[in-house]
């Protein structure tokens, strides 16, 4: 066993499952709107697929760079305080998008969400380790499926939220903006952004006082073990640097290209759909469909997890579903291909609930460390677009090519650490 809980909590997990799903749903709320905000931007400052596309590059670039201090600040505080202290950052966060509005910036809109991005680092840092080792690890994946369920009905609901208030008549919209001139753009641009407004100030405060709330709710903290042991030959042998786990490492880079192939999945499949020459107003709903499937999963891996199927098994059954679904979406067209890009959401889904637990397996002493290194891995959802775009605009791939070209890697990858990467460098494993 890698880490404990103070015994008075063993009793019960259940006030802290329901306070990290709690998070999670914030976590899917920020992440997904992301998706929406690509076309927003897209259509308010007539961007490149390569420009929008550096909405996901910010967001997820900030797992890279603020994943191991968040390691180093979760020492200092703890994780209960960790978790409010990203929960400010947060709402800190989309309060830059206020002046970004008015200054009409695109920088600055970026800049609110690196700030928005680092929180969630140190939130995701905090919770994803504490639901692991809460309770059993071989049932880890079930409570992260369960929190995930949280993370992705978020996800469903923010296309009909945030695309209602920016993405309303986007195409009559976007023509306008690129009609108008001098004063009258100024002005039109002043409506336009002035929209993210009210919704941003509204999840400040929600963010703020859930902050509050966490600080005064009774969360045990997590006491991880002083040595990492391995039984050789009868033999102790001690581990006493994060390096002597190459599991961790091979898991980290599982994580980078699962979120990769999630966001080419979710934040892309709007942009997919109009270059198949579906209209915008339809398009904006694809990514609940993405979100509807990897929620069907979650359900499948609470029922089956660890019951019928073990993590690998159902981390090897994704990664298949994924190759799959991937070659039917290139040889198909229009809508049908839409659905299968989709259904990559169902293929997605037990990915990272498999993925995480067994890259911080045996971790000990090192969890808040580990967790961190895996937590970096996030930052594939912000080179994967940006590969994507190159290959379709510079490169000069078919975009169904691009797409097919960027994801089918990831899905291999993940299949070979669900079947041996996993293992490696753990003795008896």
């Amino acid at each position: 066993m890698d880490a404990t809980l103070q015994p008075a909590a063993k009793k019960s997990y259940v006030v802290p499952l329901v306070t990290i799903c709690a998070l999670f749903f914030i976590f899917g709320f920020i992440t997904w709107a992301n998706g929406t905000l690509i076309p927003f931007f897209k259509m308010s400052f007539s961007l490149s697929d390569a420009q929008a596309f550096l909405v996901a590059t910010a967001s997820y670039m900030a797992y890279f760079f603020l994943a191991i201090p968040s390691s180093w600040i979760l020492k200092q505080t703890g994780f209960k305080n960790g978790i409010v202290l990203g929960l400010i950052i947060l709402a800190l966060g989309g309060l830059i998008f206020i002046p970004a509005a008015q200054s009409h910036s695109f920088g600055l809109f970026l800049t609110g969400i690196f700030v928005q991005g680092a929180a969630l680092a140190l939130l995701q840092t905090a919770v994803n380790p504490y639901l692991s080792i809460i309770g059993p690890m071989e049932s880890a994946a079930k409570r992260i499926s369960m929190a995930g369920i949280c993370n992705k009905f978020a996800g469903m609901i923010v296309p009909f939220i945030m695309g209602a208030l920016f993405l309303a008549n986007a195409g009559e919209v976007e023509a306008k903006i690129n009609a108008a001139s001098g004063e009258e753009k100024v002005q039109l641009l002043n409506e336009v952004l002035g929209q993210v407004n009210m919704p941003y100030i509204v999840l400040a405060i929600i963010f703020t006082l859930f902050a509050i709330f966490i600080k005064f709710l009774n969360l045990p903290e997590v006491q991880p073990e002083d040595d990492v042991v391995d039984e050789t030959g009868g033999v102790a042998v001690q581990r006493k640097s994060i390096f002597q786990f190459p599991h961790l490492f091979l898991g980290a880079l599982c994580i980078f290209v699962y979120v990769a192939a999630e966001v080419m999945a979710g934040d892309i499949i709007g942009v997919y759909g109009k270059e198949l020459g579906i209209k915008p107003d339809i398009a904006k709903y694809f990514t609940s469909l993405t979100l509807t499937g990897m929620l069907v999963g979650y359900i499948v891996g609470i029922i089956t997890i660890p019951k019928y199927l073990s993590q690998q098994k159902a981390l090897r059954i994704c990664a298949i579903l994924g190759i799959v679904f991937s070659v039917v979406a290139y040889a198909t067209s229009g809508y049908t291909s839409v659905v299968f890009i989709a259904l990559l959401g169902l293929a997605n889904s037990l990915m990272w609930p498999a993925i995480f637990p067994l890259g911080i397996s045996h971790l000990g002493k090192f969890i808040k460390i580990g967790s961190a290194i895996m937590i970096m891995g996030i930052a594939g959802g912000a080179v994967w677009p940006l590969i994507y775009a190159f290959l379709k605009d510079s490169v000069g791939l078919d975009f169904q090519l691009a797409y097919f070209v960027a994801v089918l890697p990831c899905y291999i990858y993940i299949l070979y650490f669900a079947v041996s990467g996993h293992k490696v460098g753990l003795k008896g494993k």
